[in-house]
């Protein structure tokens, strides 16, 4: 319960190397790097709800460990996948909807930070969020 409260965006590293090759186009990432995102947690043992809040689009989303989800991002790329704890991370693993490629993020807490992980296609990033 460690990632419960609301954390908002502070910085991002190689953020637009990562969208570029999920396929985002130029305007969409340049606004999706300063999109001031806003994720609020409240886990209850193995559920979760998270409340994504950014410039374009609020969006809440439920699930459990273990269990798979439908998700869209905020580009309208639609994934399916599962969410797991391994130790203090959360891994989420999950599959595009139109190409069936993998797209793996790890949330944990890094020195009283959220450190939201991506890896897609041999393209990593990182989006580091601060406490509110």
């Amino acid at each position: 319960m460690a990632f419960n409260g609301t954390w908002k965006v502070d910085r991002n590293e190689n953020y637009d190397k990562f969208m570029e090759q999920l396929g985002v186009n130029m305007v969409k990432r340049k606004l999706g790097e300063h999109d001031n995102l806003k994720l609020t947690f409240e886990q209850n043992g193995d559920k979760f709800h998270i409340k994504e809040s950014s410039t374009f689009r609020t969006k809440e989303i439920d699930f459990t460990l273990g269990v798979q989800f439908d998700y869209s991002m905020a580009d309208g790329t639609d994934l399916v996948g599962t969410w797991v704890l391994e130790g203090d991370t959360l891994k989420g693993t999950f599959n595009r909807k139109d190409n069936n490629k993998l797209l793996i993020t790890t949330r944990s807490l890094v020195g009283g930070e959220l450190v939201q992980s991506y890896s897609y296609e041999g393209v990593e990033a990182k989006r580091i969020f601060k406490k509110q």
